[in-house]
């Protein structure tokens, strides 16, 4: 087998995907080469350690079984502090320089540096007939809720959502690590990790959002390598799971039920120095088929406009965390509700010719004249029966739902992405 640092050097010399997959696909039957892959590229695996020096001069040469073995009592936690640190140095001494530089220490600060990810690992891997899987990091993700308009409705729970950084907690050994939801550790929320890092956690998976009171300057200090200024940051919670479910990839509590577990271990520990860092987002259980429900999802939207907020999260009461994008969230835009006036009805082209393009319309509403054609949220049949009867269309009231008002060039005032929503009353000017 080829030494594996000298593979890394290989596979840094050219950019070439092609030309990567290549050489992995020539070593990844070496069983060491696996082993460390998938100890670097696999998120789940840290070892409690954020400084890991270079080496500056050539040891007589680490055997991988000495280095596994050395990694383990990171990983297992059974070194830590200052005993992990005299560990490492000792494992960098007997190493040679290569060694070292270009393969034990790129493990153990989770970054190969030559342009591999877990993707391209088990591409290779699958096209080899091999067993040998990096396992891949994932969490559950939220559909447009634009796309699945059919999805919003009867009982569900729905959330604001904010402008934060979307964090996974996971404790193990009483150890907190904090991941971005592609798996990259985050090093800057030391006051979170503290936060959480207790025994009674372990083995438990936090899902949330990093918010502090200025989104643009918590982005900046993300990633920052040193001197992040993150104090004021504090983790909004929506979720919470077994860490044995996370890794299968589904948990089959409902939504409900997890979030009411949520809500009883906040309750629990609200009264400690936790809920300084940690909160949990407000959520509401509205009925989206009655008109009650309907209300409160326009007042939850004014509010998310009237706040700032980034959008609305709408899940499925009775869906189980899975691992993957799924339409039991869905996210939306907030949107404003505008009453109009019909002034004219405008043929379509192409496929719409022949019947409704769109409606022009124009009025007066939140001390803002407004004009605009809405081209949007009519179904086929609707387009047909409005132009069959585009007569009396005309000076009738429509509801419009669209992002913003803004304002043109010519200083007139319109709306951004507007969509018909329904007819108001049942004579022409008729306001209900």
């Amino acid at each position: 087998m080829i030494d594996p640092w000298k593979i890394i050097n290989e596979l840094e010399s050219n950019n070439s995907r092609l030309f990567k997959e290549d050489v992995i696909e020539k070593n990844l039957s070496y069983k060491n080469f696996q082993e460390g892959l998938a100890m670097c590229l696999d998120p789940l695996v840290t070892f409690g350690v954020k400084q890991v020096p270079e080496s500056e001069k050539n040891g007589v040469g680490l055997a991988w079984i000495d280095f596994k073995k050395g990694a383990n009592l990171l990983i297992e936690r059974e070194k830590t502090g200052h005993a992990a640190r005299d560990l490492i140095i000792e494992l960098m001494n007997s190493s040679t320089n290569s060694q070292w530089n270009d393969w034990y220490r790129r493990i153990l600060i989770k970054d190969l540096r030559c342009g591999v990810s877990e993707k391209t690992v088990n591409n290779v891997a699958k096209r080899m007939d091999l067993k040998f899987r990096v396992p891949v990091f994932s969490c559950m993700l939220a559909h447009d809720g634009a796309k699945h308009p059919k999805k919003i409705k009867g009982n569900c729970l729905v959330e604001y959502k904010y402008d934060g950084v979307r964090v996974i907690a996971i404790v193990t050994k009483g150890k907190a690590t904090l991941y971005s939801r592609n798996g990259k550790i985050f090093h800057n929320f030391h006051h979170i990790e503290r936060a959480l890092s207790k025994p009674e956690y372990n083995n438990i998976v936090f899902d949330g959002e990093v918010m502090s009171d200025d989104f643009q300057a918590l982005m900046k200090q993300v990633y920052r390598k040193s001197g992040a200024k993150t104090d004021d940051a504090y983790l909004a919670l929506f979720d919470m799971l077994p860490l044995e479910d996370f890794n299968k990839g589904i948990y089959n509590k409902s939504q409900v039920d997890r979030t009411a577990e949520l809500t009883d271990w906040f309750g629990k520990v609200s009264a400690t120095n936790l809920v300084n860092n940690i909160a949990i987002l407000d959520h509401e259980v509205i009925n989206l088929d009655t008109d009650e429900g309907q209300k409160a999802y326009s007042d939850i939207n004014s509010k998310a406009i009237a706040g700032g907020y980034e959008g609305i999260m709408i899940k499925d009461l009775d869906a189980p965390y899975e691992c993957k994008r799924s339409a039991s969230w869905l996210k939306l835009k907030p949107f404003i509700e505008v009453s109009l006036e019909v002034i004219d009805v405008e043929e379509g082209t192409g496929k719409n010719e022949g019947r409704l393009g769109a409606l022009v319309c124009s009025g007066h509403d939140d001390g803002t004249d407004i004009t605009v054609n809405v081209g949007s949220g009519f179904t086929d049949s609707l387009r047909d029966d409005i132009w069959s009867s585009r007569n009396d269309t005309i000076g009738r009231v429509v509801e419009i739902r669209a992002d913003a008002i803004t304002q043109n060039k010519d200083g007139t005032y319109s709306l951004r992405f507007p969509r018909f929503k329904t007819f108001r009353g049942f004579e022409a000017g008729e306001k209900i």
